[in-house]
């Protein structure tokens, strides 16, 4: 039988703080989509002490497997068990120790040699351009035998071909005075398929006096596979030395920033890099957070939608404790008025591959937030993640009543414009 190794163990002390109150239950998707106690926070981390005294199963693996990663259970937890970080240990010995069937490895691996490297994006963007105008992802939207295969086809972002080619400049001067100096991470898929969010995230720092470094590489931040328990390792040390001489390492998607904020604590048995992470890591900041420190300075217009929902992205709300900061920013467009969503700490299914990995309920998650975003009557959908964007898109179209998403600092940067387009979803 397979077992732990002594690699970055997940701590004793952690899975002791623990009571098994049950507080963490009705923020929990997977125990509100199944009401097993295996596939709760609290039995998910009896399976972690059991892993650490014995062997490690494949129910074990099953179990921790069908959990998101998306920490509503650390916002709602009273004893600050910190199950993030759990996770993330026991996944990373997961990958390491439990044989996966070669159907599933192979599939995982295709993966994770797509998504985090953006020129192989690029390279296939054609043929995912082709594959939309033969109506492929709207046929998998509708079912089909394969649920993996009919994610992957489903979840195709509606991006045009041609800004999938298009760059952002590496170096964006401050607009007025001078507040600082930022590098913002471009991102593996966010680049190649957000490059709008990335371009409006540059341009809204430009105007609030921030100059904005976007260096090419790395070409990832090594966040999907952190997430998954995949090495990432070396990602994160290429990330530290590509930014850690900015006054602020500025991120415009939850995953990202969340993984960057926690390289400490996958560096911490790493004596050249564990003390570089710790000073990384608290320069980090979501672009929200950095606006939501500074008054603005550049005007804010009317824009063309009323009423946008917000919907709070897991490793921004729970990973990150960042709430309030995205919904005040957007509480600065003149005449914008801001839904609020029921059931706003339940994550949409997309966390990371997850709906990839596990579509049947990652669809019925995705179902579930866009009927609450649904019945807000908003316009649009602000989001501040791209997995999410790419969620709720897909799932409100599959149910006949398509949803816009934006990022945040898209609407910021069509109010400071004056109110037109920039060209977004």
């Amino acid at each position: 039988m397979a077992k732990f190794d002594t690699i970055r163990l997940p701590e004793s002390e952690l899975i002791e703080d623990c009571v098994h109150c049950g507080f963490c239950l009705p923020t929990c998707p997977t125990y509100s989509l199944w009401g097993e106690e295996m596939d709760s926070p609290r039995g998910r981390i009896v399976l972690m002490s059991e892993a650490l005294e014995g062997d490690l199963s494949g129910a074990m693996v099953q179990h921790w497997d069908r959990c998101l990663g998306c920490m509503a259970c650390v916002t709602a937890c009273p004893s600050g068990v910190k199950y993030d970080k759990l996770i993330e240990d026991t996944r990373a010995q997961v990958e390491r120790n439990h044989r996966r069937p070669l159907r599933d490895r192979l599939y995982r691996d295709m993966l994770f040699q797509l998504f985090p490297h953006p020129g192989r994006l690029r390279a296939l963007a054609p043929l995912l351009a082709a594959a939309r105008k033969l109506g492929v992802p709207k046929a998998a939207r509708r079912g089909g035998p394969f649920p993996r295969l009919r994610a992957l086809a489903a979840l195709t972002p509606d991006t045009p071909l041609r800004k999938t080619r298009q760059r952002l400049p590496e170096f964006t001067p401050a607009r007025g005075e001078r507040r600082g100096s930022v590098g913002l991470l471009q991102g593996c898929v966010q680049r190649v398929f957000f490059n709008d969010v990335n371009a409006a995230t540059a341009a809204v720092l430009s105007a609030e006096g921030f100059d904005v470094q976007a260096p090419r590489l790395p070409r990832c931040c090594g966040a999907l596979q952190m997430h998954t328990g995949y090495d990432s390792s070396d990602l994160a040390r290429e990330t530290i030395a590509a930014f850690e001489r900015f006054d602020h390492v500025v991120v415009n998607a939850a995953g990202c920033g969340s993984s960057m904020k926690d390289y400490w604590h996958l560096l911490r048995d790493d004596p050249d890099w564990a003390y570089r992470a710790r000073l990384f890591s608290d320069k980090v900041r979501d672009v929200s957070e950095l606006l939501a420190e500074h008054e603005p300075r550049a005007p804010r217009h009317p824009i063309p939608l009323k009423a946008v929902a917000y919907h709070d992205a897991c490793h921004l709300a729970h990973a990150q404790s960042v709430r309030a900061q995205p919904r005040e920013l957007l509480r600065q467009i003149p005449g914008l008025e801001l839904l609020e969503p029921a059931g706003w700490e339940l994550c949409c299914g997309s966390a990371g591959v997850y709906n990839l990995l596990e579509p049947e309920a990652a669809d019925e998650l995705g179902r579930r937030k866009v009927e609450n975003l649904l019945a807000t009557g908003a316009e649009a959908i602000a989001a501040g993640n791209p997995g999410c964007a790419i969620q709720i898109a897909a799932k409100s179209e599959a149910m006949g009543r398509p949803l816009r998403v934006y990022h945040p600092l898209e609407l910021i940067h069509m109010s400071i414009q004056g109110g037109s387009s920039n060209g977004s979803r």
